[in-house]
């Protein structure tokens, strides 16, 4: 998976960008099969030859098919129709019919591929160049000549083909990233990044700068390096939708490592963090399995004697620290953590 995250854009800047799209449904019709000839061998020299129809071609495809080199579904999103073509009748001699063009459709990767209707997930794109039949275009017709038989020697029929299939398909794009910041509107996230990363998010005092996730890269000690993702700011209640929360949660399920931002000022700091990662265990249980990090941002406005009177806010169940972007306090410490971090997790897949 490291190797996948590598081989993106070093940094690739998706803030107040309208073209960075996550979500696209798109109804998907593949090509119906050809039919089966049901043709008899004719020449100059026989004129009451055997059964020799050929199979019809099979329709087209739809196929999803990644590529590393983009990082958003806007090109799908005004594409609300794909349509494969009909595959061609089979033709005497047993000749086989063409089958129907394939419409190949290229995705980030990460992204999710899941029936409208149903929400079942079919498949997620991972690998550059990895391909998958979204839908299956209808088999082409069998000639007569597979029915020939000692007690039917002319048969005058061919089997039908299958065909083409219409539906609704739901694509995802879920953020690639080695670790995934997760806060409260206004905890820091969109600052840290663009310190310790040459991603220039937008970033101001008011709820949701951030609408989109952000990605940068993090130089780190002899030339090595990991990717941060910046998902936009969780409210309570993310989990049941509130605040687009379906939409942000699911980009942290990506991320290898989830880096907790709690600001020093909040009135409650094991509170804050207890219901952030509620929200995140409500919306899939599986994300506590990953390792965590607990941050405690604007270090600058704390002293040593206030850090000693709010160690009872702080959870004993996560590591933690505190750090200044402006001030760049504890940085290097945090990537320290973090690389520590994300390495034992990848050791472990």
């Amino acid at each position: 998976m490291q190797e996948h995250i590598k081989s993106l854009v070093l940094v690739v800047k998706m803030a107040d960008n309208p073209n960075f799209i996550d979500y696209v449904k798109i109804c998907c019709r593949s090509g119906a099969g050809g039919a089966g000839s049901t043709h008899f061998m004719r020449d100059r020299l026989n004129s009451q030859g055997g059964p020799d129809g050929g199979d019809g071609g099979r329709g087209g495809h739809i196929i999803i098919r990644g590529n590393a080199q983009m990082w958003t579904l806007l090109h799908l999103k005004y594409k609300k129709h794909v349509i494969a073509t009909n595959g061609e009748p089979g033709a005497g001699s047993g000749k086989t019919g063409p089958s129907g063009k394939d419409i190949i459709l290229e995705v980030p990767l990460g992204t999710i591929a899941k029936d409208a209707e149903t929400g079942e997930v079919h498949f997620e794109i991972t690998e550059d160049g990895q391909t998958e039949i979204i839908v299956r275009g209808g088999h082409g017709g069998r000639g007569n000549s597979h029915f020939k038989s000692a007690t039917n020697q002319s048969p005058m029929y061919a089997s039908p083909p299958g065909d083409g299939r219409k539906e609704w398909k739901i694509l995802e794009l879920k953020v690639l990233a080695d670790v995934g910041l997760v806060g409260f509107p206004n905890a820091g996230k969109s600052t840290l990044l663009s310190v310790i990363t040459a991603a220039k998010p937008k970033v101001a005092n008011y709820p949701f700068t951030t609408l989109v996730p952000n990605l940068g890269m993090v130089p780190y000690r002899n030339n090595r390096s990991f990717v941060m993702a910046d998902i936009p700011g969780i409210i309570e209640g993310a989990h049941e939708g509130k605040g687009l929360g379906h939409r942000f949660l699911r980009h942290i399920e990506r991320n290898a490592t989830l880096l907790f931002m709690v600001p020093a000022d909040a009135d409650d700091i094991k509170k804050e963090y207890e219901i952030l990662l509620n929200e995140l265990t409500e919306y899939n249980p599986e994300l506590l399995d990953k390792p965590r990090i607990l941050a405690i941002t604007k270090a600058d406005l704390v002293d040593d004697e206030l850090k000693e009177l709010l160690k009872d806010e702080i959870p004993t169940t996560v590591p933690h620290l505190y750090i200044s972007s402006v001030a760049q306090k504890g940085l290097q410490e945090l990537k320290d953590l973090i690389w520590k971090s994300i390495n034992q997790e990848y050791s472990t897949e």
